[in-house]
């Protein structure tokens, strides 16, 4: 014990406080815990190794301490990749004790080895007789600062805080004792109790195997209960649970200042017991308060409950409501919730009737009247689309849910888009890029304003009203009239400076059409 207590001091452990009246004195050893606490037993078992972890390491370790026989660390039969446990074997069962003692919650590789006794009785293991649940734990608390915890109440055979994928706690823990005696002492002593100033529940672990019954039933011992009057003790919620069955731990669950949460947790012995509370207690009145009763769920299982509850609901609602459901826009400024309801009531049985409004409270010009029938909505539909109300005809169409008004906006574009990037059009023969664009009917008129159009390699042409561009000809309006063909220029042509036999050189002009021309 002394080697044990060096050993902590060595390592900085410091065994949390706990807030309870007197400390209980250890349970003297039964003959069943020394059987079990190594006089017969020389093989330990070695677990939460680092996966890096190899024989060596702990032969070298662990024989610092007393001669190692053999050790072997466990691994996979596939990969051959470390379990994350291995035994080791001595000469005797004293040094086998010897080494537990000193070792437990050793770092190695930067990870506490969790030490106990090899016992290769399955039924030990297996039973969870003695095995004690502790949930709420504060997260500085390790597996060595809860083994020193509950090591008071008995020969502690294994211990464990659920840690996540980066070593962080879970909140929540495992202690395996010798007796079911020694365990229902801790829970009896610990239960409700504050651990590192944080509130604990202690109570029996129950084997996943056995919290769900045949035909999909929850089996369950642990009963969940809030809405509890402020002045409510734990006394007094043993006394309202106590005449359904035996009660194994009764809390009621408090903030750091000691202030009642207003719920509370009730752990019977017996699972019918519990399930006979929550049906006879769940509604039921105390001082004034209308309390809920129900099995204690994991945060996950309410969690993926209320998940599903949603979007059972969501899905329901939008079934329900989407062939009888209407959308209406281009509503009058004048039209009210009151006036939409009138308007649509000759249709049919009105469910809701909504004017969506601005934040300033002015209408939005758009709303919703929801009908009891589809049929309704539908001849409300072909009757009042299109109707004048106030001085705006109406546009009335069945609602539709955001995703689907998205993806209808999409097939209708991609129908309208070419299936391919085709390429534009030629232009008529010596027209720039940058020319805007004008229909066949549009006049162009010097000094009004022209668009800004793309110029030639994808830069602006810089037009300003009553500017004419670059390279401009002055169209000629009389070109049109038969016989003066000859006499006139070339459009889109220069002449060489002699007149010569030299083919005419093109040259890129830029053309405004200003009004009706023939080229001949």
């Amino acid at each position: 014990m002394a080697a044990t207590a060096a050993h902590t001091a060595a390592l900085g452990g410091a065994t949390p406080s706990v807030a309870v009246a007197s400390a209980p004195a250890p349970t003297p050893a039964t003959p069943a815990a020394v059987a079990m606490g190594g006089l017969t037993n020389s093989s330990l078992y070695v677990g939460d190794l680092d996966a890096s972890v190899e024989e060596d390491h702990l032969y070298d370790l662990f024989n610092q301490v007393a001669q190692v026989v053999s050790v072997r660390v466990c691994r996979d039969q596939s990969r051959r990749s470390s379990l994350g446990y291995a035994y080791v074997n001595f000469g005797s069962p004293q040094d086998a004790a010897s080494a537990k003692d000193i070792l437990n919650f050793t770092p190695l590789k930067g990870k506490p080895m969790r030490i106990m006794f090899s016992h290769r009785d399955p039924s030990m293991r297996k039973t969870g007789l003695a095995n004690v649940f502790i949930k709420n734990l504060e997260g500085s608390i390790d597996n060595k600062a809860l083994h020193e915890t509950f090591a008071a109440f008995g020969n502690v055979l294994s211990c464990k805080v659920a840690v996540d994928a980066n070593g962080k706690s879970k909140g929540h823990g495992f202690v395996q004792f010798d007796t079911e005696e020694a365990a229902d002492f801790a829970i009896k002593q610990l239960n409700g109790m504050l651990l590192n100033d944080k509130q604990v529940y202690v109570g029996h672990f129950i084997r996943r195997q056995e919290r769900g019954g045949a035909n999909g039933e929850q089996k369950f011992t642990n009963v969940y209960v809030k809405n509890l009057p402020e002045t409510t003790s734990d006394e007094d919620l043993h006394m309202l649970f106590k005449k359904f069955g035996v009660i194994t731990s009764c809390v009621v669950m408090k903030d750091a200042s000691g202030k009642s949460k207003c719920f509370g947790f009730v752990n019977f012995k017996n699972q019918e017991d519990a399930a006979s509370a929550v049906k006879e207690l769940n509604g039921s009145s105390l001082d004034d308060n209308v309390l809920y009763v129900s099995r204690a769920q994991k945060k996950s299982e309410r969690v993926a409950e209320l998940r599903s509850k949603f979007e059972q609901e969501r899905a329901s609602r939008f079934e329900k409501m989407k062939p009888s459901n209407l959308y209406l826009k281009n509503l009058d400024d004048s039209i009210n919730d009151e006036k939409l309801k009138e308007l649509f009531s000759e249709f049919g049985t009105i469910l809701s009737c909504k004017v969506m409004l601005q934040p300033q409270g002015t209408s939005k010009g758009s709303g919703f009247v929801a009908f009891s029938r589809p049929e309704e909505a539908s001849r409300a539909m072909s009757e009042m689309n299109g109707k004048l109300v106030g001085r705006k005809p109406l546009y009335v169409a069945i609602a539709q849910r955001r995703d689907e008004r998205n993806a209808w906006l999409q097939a209708h574009f991609a129908q309208m888009r070419p299936t391919g990037a085709m390429a534009a059009p030629p232009l008529p023969g010596g027209f720039h890029p940058g020319a805007p664009r004008l229909a066949p009917h549009q006049q162009l008129y010097f000094g009004q304003g022209i668009p800004p159009q793309a110029g030639g390699y994808g830069f602006q042409q810089p037009l300003v009203p009553g500017m004419r561009p670059p390279n401009f000809i002055m169209p000629y309006h009389h070109l049109h009239r038969q016989g003066q063909a000859a006499a006139a220029p070339r459009v889109g042509m220069r002449r060489s400076g002699g007149g010569g036999g030299n083919p005419p050189q093109t040259q890129q002009q830029v053309y405004i059409p200003v009004g009706p021309m023939h080229l001949h």
